[in-house]
């Protein structure tokens, strides 16, 4: 079974219930998602689509990304995703590497094939009309069949493609389900898209947040807030930066039972702050990467007070124990990981020699984290390797500075001259150096704000910071 046909599964078993729920309170059933997937699946293959052929889908997360997502499955062809983070440069530079045949685009998207040439050279699939009917037949091909191909945010300067397949979705499908265990009496507000497939595999109702989901830390938590008590929300999944606008200083949400946030560091203080908008809920941490998710993963409940204390030492930022499935092994300081959901290259071959490595017939992935691994067998991440210099980690740092008075934001810039960025109102500045002194030879810089990713604005964009501070 891959995740169409365990879509097609909870369709059969419920088809009435709600499946999606948009930003203005519009509902569609898993019957209703069904027929619209059908309808798409048959546009398309009138307009040439079949199986193995790629599909570049330009979108915005709604009903009909997923209507056209699930219709591209069950025709056997390759989804392919785009990093937005990449710019038109990187837009371009992902379909010269994946050559797809078109594009299934909705306004946006169609608006952005006139300023990039890349785009505009592809053929334009039609949406579904009357003639439209495709039944519930799906293309069963091998598992290892790819279905699947998304970009990183290329903080190389060229975004690596990722394939993955049929086989490989529905596993970390199953994997991830270990941690947040759906059932279809769930309500999950999800920004995550990726996790709204998943959830339609397990039969639960998906909430799309109210806001642009590309411009996390922008987004309204009032807004949030009101979709959480509108549609009776009892689960969470989101990036750290969201599950913050949404904590805030909101008054406690009882009705949440789980939060599940990933996909950039879970610091701290954004635990206790979820903790406090959220208490009758547990919290789960959950440390991955493109290639390899999950890695490790941390409830809240389990994150003992010596494990605060050395977080806010400096020890590193508790990610907890590797799941059961996977490898991790430390090489000098840094993490690789082996198992049947890492995934086994990039689409340009190239990009594996710096990032693959095969030691007595088994492949390991090179992540670029820096960690340690504890008595009881938990990571603890130092932050990104390569960004380590001098014997400070920015992750160590950082996260001990997370605990100061006042500190909302902290970035390390460890080569030269260590300089920590920070932000937050009522900062003693004079008190806060002589804490970054008593952990090396930092120099503290107050900023406004310290600059963020733009993908899910939950790390710090160190080249940016660099730039500002000169």
């Amino acid at each position: 079974m891959n995740l169409i046909d365990a879509f097609l599964a909870q369709v059969e078993a419920r088809p009435d219930a709600v499946a999606i729920i948009t930003p203005r309170g519009g509902k569609v059933s898993f019957a209703g998602l069904s027929r619209g997937s059908a309808a798409r699946a048959a546009a398309m293959q009138r307009a040439g689509i079949g199986a193995g052929d790629i599909v570049l889908i330009a979108r915005g997360v709604s009903v009909e990304l997923y209507e056209t997502l699930l219709a591209v499955f069950r025709l056997g062809a390759v989804a392919m995703f785009p990093e937005p983070a990449a710019g038109l440069r990187g837009l371009a530079l992902a379909i010269e590497a994946a050559k797809p045949k078109a594009m299934a685009a909705g306004g946006l998207g169609r608006a952005m094939r006139l300023v990039s040439p890349a785009l505009g050279s592809l053929r334009l699939l039609p949406d579904p009309d009357d003639r439209d009917g495709y039944g519930d037949r799906v293309a069963h091909l091998p598992g290892g069949a790819p279905a699947l191909i998304t970009f990183t945010s290329g903080s190389t300067g060229r975004p690596k493609g990722i394939v993955r397949s049929a086989d490989f979705l529905m596993l970390q499908h199953a994997l991830l389900e270990k941690v947040r265990r759906t059932t279809p009496e769930d309500v999950d507000l999800i920004s995550l898209p990726v996790f709204i497939l998943s959830n339609l595999a397990a039969g639960a109702a998906s909430v799309i947040p109210s806001g642009r989901l590309t411009r996390p830390a922008q987004l309204d938590g009032g807004r949030l807030r009101a979709q959480i008590d509108a549609h009776r929300i009892n689960r969470i999944v989101a990036p750290p930066a969201v599950c913050a606008r949404i904590a805030g200083d909101a008054p406690p949400m009882p009705g949440l039972s789980a939060v599940f946030t990933g996909g950039g560091p879970v610091f701290p203080n954004l635990l206790h702050a979820v903790e406090r908008a959220a208490p009758g809920a547990a919290v789960h941490a959950v440390y991955g990467s493109t290639e390899a998710e999950p890695i490790a993963h941390i409830e809240l409940k389990e994150i003992a007070g010596a494990d605060w204390d050395g977080m806010s030492r400096g020890e590193g930022l508790l990610a907890g124990r590797p799941i059961a499935e996977i490898e991790v092994e430390l090489r000098e300081d840094e993490v690789f990981v082996a198992g049947p959901h890492v995934n086994a290259g990039y689409l340009n071959p190239e990009d594996d020699r710096t990032t693959k490595s095969v030691r007595d017939g088994k492949l390991w992935h090179r992540t670029g984290d820096a960690a340690r691994i504890d008595g009881a067998g938990r990571l603890w991440l130092l932050g990104r390797k390569e960004a380590a210099a001098g014997g400070l980690f920015p992750f160590a740092i950082e996260t001990a500075a997370l605990s100061w008075p006042g500190v909302a934001q902290a970035a390390l810039l460890a080569g030269g001259q260590a300089r920590l960025a920070v932000s937050g109102k009522g900062l003693d500045a004079a008190r806060l150096q002589a804490r970054a002194r008593a952990m090396g030879d930092i120099e503290l810089v107050v900023m406004k704000a310290v600059p963020m990713d733009k993908r899910h604005n939950s790390k710090a964009d160190y080249v940016r910071l660099k730039k500002l501070l000169g």
